[in-house]
This record gives C-alpha cells, sequence and structure tokens, in this order.
C-alpha cells in the first residue's frame, strides 16, 4: 500500500525536474554555429588588434582598440577583444576635466555601431545615454554578419585611421560560414 502512494509522488517529482530541461527554449544560436563564429573570430580578431597596434604607434598614440564581430543581421550578441595601446588612461584636461577612460570610449563606439549598424558618429540620430557621438569607430557587413572596430586616444580622424587598419583585417578575413 505505501508503494502505491509512492508511485503519484514518484512521477509529480520526475515531471517537475525533467520538464525544466525539456520545457526550455531553444538558445539563440545552436552551438554548432556559436563555436564556428568564436573559432573564425579568435583567428583573425588578433591580427586585427595588432594592426591597430602598429597603426597607433606609428600615429604616437596610446589609448584601446576594439574588436568584435556580430553574427546575423540584427546585433543579439557580439564577441569581442580589447587592448591598451600604452595607457588607457588620460589625465585631465580642460574638455575632460576628469580625465578620460579610452576603454569606455571604444566601447562606447563599439556599442553605437551595434545599435545602428552604422559606423560611430553617424548614426544620424541623437545620441543615446551611453554614448559618446564620437567618430573613430568602423563597422563593415562580413560574410554572416557585421565586424567592428573601434579606437580611442587621438583626434576622431586618427581614430578612423587606427580603426581602419583592423576593419581592413577583419573584412578581408572574417569569413564565417553556417
Amino acid at each position: 500500500m505505501n508503494k502505491i502512494k509512492l508511485i503519484p509522488l514518484t512521477i509529480t517529482l520526475l515531471f517537475f525536474l525533467v520538464n525544466p530541461i525539456f520545457g526550455q527554449d531553444k538558445p539563440l544560436l545552436p552551438q554548432s554555429d556559436l563555436k564556428q563564429t568564436s573559432s573564425a573570430f579568435d583567428l583573425v580578431s588578433n591580427e586585427a588588434l595588432d594592426s591597430m597596434i602598429a597603426q597607433a604607434i606609428k600615429l604616437k598614440l596610446q589609448g584601446a582598440a576594439v574588436v568584435a564581430y556580430i553574427d546575423g543581421d540584427a546585433t543579439k550578441s557580439w564577441i569581442s577583444k580589447m587592448v591598451v595601446v600604452g595607457s588607457f588612461r588620460k589625465a585631465p584636461t580642460e574638455k575632460h576635466r576628469g580625465g578620460a577612460n579610452s576603454v569606455a570610449i571604444a566601447y562606447s563606439k563599439a556599442a553605437e555601431m551595434a545599435e545602428s549598424l552604422k559606423n560611430s558618429g553617424n548614426s544620424g540620430r541623437p545620441v543615446m545615454a551611453g554614448e559618446t557621438g564620437y567618430r573613430g569607430g568602423l563597422i563593415a557587413k562580413c560574410a554572416n554578419g557585421y565586424a567592428i572596430a573601434a579606437f580611442s586616444g587621438g583626434t576622431q580622424d586618427q581614430d578612423v585611421l587606427v580603426s581602419q587598419a583592423g576593419i581592413e583585417v577583419l573584412t578581408t578575413k572574417l569569413l564565417v560560414k553556417k
């Protein structure tokens, strides 16, 4: 008789333990696609960052370089890498009384591009909270998504030149196949 009472309890417990596993939504990217995108980005991101570092050094700049890859036609996630060239902290100036954090500015440029899918400072809309609206980040359509390169540490024109070095590597070598 005790065994008969345990069967409904066991079935109920199994339902609650198994249902969350099978009832979950599917991931946004199948695991194989996510791994393939990560692998392709890993192969070229360091080369893109090296190219940006070389350009920054040539221009005698210090700051932060960011490269990222957005899979697909809309920003749902990205893979990114960042490197500091010299120093990312800028001392206070008249324009930036508290100083400047080049990592924060470079990622702000990247975030603006992720939302607008346009080069930073050229979105054609008002600057949103968290964005700087500065030029210096470039975005390009790739095989299955978008590549981003952003630099902060020089003038906006210099930042564009450094980002150009990174985006050229990304767009010529980032061939992600699904």
